[in-house]
């Protein structure tokens, strides 16, 4: 069982990467955030390895966060590493967890592959799941971050200029944040 990878990246895709691990490389398939927050060619990774009986597949990735939400979210009935993976890609683990404990079916329907019967299905399955905030400081941040997009949005913004600007900005709490990208989406 593979469980990580440190290696070079050799090709780099939106949810794929292609790994050099000394001389052996390996297809591993990431999130858009996970991909997103690559900025080097050298990289660890931490992996999920799922074994069919027609394929091995790997899935890689950077918090240890976003592998639990991934890990806890494949053991539902219905949800495939696809599934995960897009969930993975929709939301940080922070804001997964904060619709989870909202019981939010609408903005889970947002997620490819997720109808309303499924989102139900993983709402009621994930209740109660909880985002280890110790582990990594970045979180505080990525919710903050979070609730700026979701206020751009009601004020008529799109969520891919919002999430463009809300990289931009340096800003550490939520208010600071959205007046920060509303100067920068007014130019």
């Amino acid at each position: 069982m593979i469980v990580g990878l440190i290696g070079k990246i050799i090709k780099k895709e939106p949810t794929l990467l292609n790994v050099n691990v000394n001389g052996i490389i390996y297809e591993v398939f990431v999130s858009v955030n996970c991909s997103s927050k690559i900025i080097s060619d050298d990289v660890k990774l931490e992996i999920t390895h799922i074994i069919r009986e027609d394929s091995q597949s790997l899935y890689g990735f950077l918090d240890s966060n976003e592998k639990k939400l991934f890990d806890t979210v494949i053991k539902i009935n219905g949800v495939g590493p696809k599934v995960a993976l897009a969930i993975c890609s929709t939301f940080t683990p922070t804001s997964f967890a904060q619709i989870v404990n909202e019981n939010d079916v609408s903005m889970l329907k947002r997620v490819p592959g997720i109808g309303p019967k499924g989102a139900s299905r993983i709402l009621v399955e994930l209740s109660g799941f909880i985002v280890d905030n110790h582990e990594n400081s970045d979180d505080s941040t990525l919710s903050s971050s979070f609730e700026a997009a979701l206020a751009l949005e009601s004020l008529g913004f799109k969520k891919d200029v919002i999430s463009k600007v809300l990289k931009t900005c340096v800003s550490g709490n939520t208010s600071d944040l959205v007046k920060e990208a509303l100067k920068k989406l007014q130019k």
